[in-house]
């Protein structure tokens, strides 16, 4: 499950890009806070803070506390916007949450046995068609990562929605049986076998 994470942010009294950039320049970074029937609250972050939350890799998938602004605020991080050059974060917006708010979350998928996977073993390689896959989970259980054996798949063979074991409670998003990755064989494998049929072949 993730960890809760906590940022401390200040309360924003001017909006307005002029105010946005004047903050960006002391190291702050503007966001805002909204949903769950309340009025949208404007606030600022260390962007020091910030960037070591996003540099974990699970930013979009972690409960954050939102600590400064009066009672803590818990939140789930929505959108990130970086600068097209530096990629320095711009701004962020958290969705308000309770405790036990069932939310949709984009939760990475990791693929473990890889030495277990007779294909793999003969060359096969690993072509992954889902990255994240998004869920649909109580707020305060949020997997981390959803982990995807390889064992005993050969060439050929495909890993489907179907075949996961998801979190106890976590649903998909995503109600078709999509294919997460596949076996496929390498582009060289397939190539020679290609020719050795070609050659196979009596002339007309």
């Amino acid at each position: 499950m993730s960890d809760t994470l906590t940022l401390s942010a200040e309360a924003r009294e001017r909006a307005g890009k002029g105010a946005s950039r004047a903050m960006r320049r002391e190291g702050r970074v503007p966001a805002v806070v909204y949903g769950n029937k309340q009025e949208p609250l404007s606030i600022h972050l260390e962007e020091k803070a910030l960037v070591k939350a996003l540099s974990t890799g699970h930013f979009m998938n972690t409960v954050v506390m939102i600590d400064g602004v009066g009672q803590a605020i818990r939140t789930l991080p929505k959108d990130v916007q970086f600068h097209p050059v530096s990629d320095r974060p711009l701004h962020v917006d958290f969705l308000r949450i309770g405790e036990h708010t069932t939310v949709h979350v984009d939760v990475p998928v990791v693929f473990t046995d890889e030495e277990l996977s007779p294909g793999i073993k003969r060359g096969g390689v690993l072509n992954v068609v889902v990255h994240d896959l998004g869920l649909v989970v109580d707020a305060a259980e949020i997997p981390s990562e959803i982990s995807v054996s390889l064992k005993g798949l050969e060439v050929g063979d495909s890993i489907h929605l179907s075949n996961i074991t998801l979190p106890k409670g976590a649903k998909p998003y995503d109600h078709d049986d999509v294919t997460i990755a596949t076996i496929v064989a390498p582009s060289a494998l397939k190539s020679s076998e290609g020719e050795a049929e070609a050659e196979a072949e009596p002339e007309a």
